[in-house]
């Protein structure tokens, strides 16, 4: 990325929640825009859910014109069924992402950690501390999954001005 200003939006998928942090971005310098998160009703039908979710990303995306969107990465290991249905919601965020022309990148929960921490098995907790104290917050973005959002958009940040010290 240049020196000029951009938005960058991470996104935390999931079902009933998703988290987002829009952050703008000017050379090394980081700033919460807006952050959040899109919940949906387990007492409405999937489709429902993710109808909702597609609405709220398509308009999440035209108020603030991002230039990129990274996306957290599935990491399951426990339960096949809600693994299977955070991947219905991943896909409709790929599908807002795409429809978007923003540029796109995914990023393992680890690498989200190391970027952010200097950790890769960093805690929720030093995740979150991390989060407040790069974008001069007052307080912990709430909840988990808005701080998880914004870690997601700082590391594509962190990752894209290393590109550009390898590139450019």
């Amino acid at each position: 990325m240049s020196r000029e200003s951009s938005v960058v939006i991470g996104i935390d998928p999931g079902t009933a929640i998703t988290g987002f942090g829009v952050l703008a971005t000017s050379g090394p310098d980081l700033r919460a825009l807006d952050y959040g998160v899109i919940r949906t009703s387990s007492n409405d039908p999937l489709q429902r859910r993710l109808v909702i979710l597609y609405d709220e990303l398509t308009s999440l995306f035209a108020r603030h014109q991002p230039q990129a969107i990274a996306v957290e990465e599935l990491f399951f290991a426990k339960n096949a069924r809600t693994a299977l249905t955070v991947g219905h919601a991943r896909g409709v965020v790929l599908l807002a992402v795409a429809q978007t022309g923003a540029h796109f990148a995914q990023f393992k929960p680890s690498e989200v950690k190391q970027a952010v921490t200097g950790y890769g098995a960093a805690d929720k907790k030093q995740m979150q501390d991390m989060v407040r104290l790069l974008l001069g917050l007052e307080e912990t973005p709430q909840p988990d999954d808005a701080a998880d959002a914004l870690a997601v958009a700082i590391c594509y940040q962190n990752s894209a001005a290393l590109q550009q010290l390898y590139v450019g």
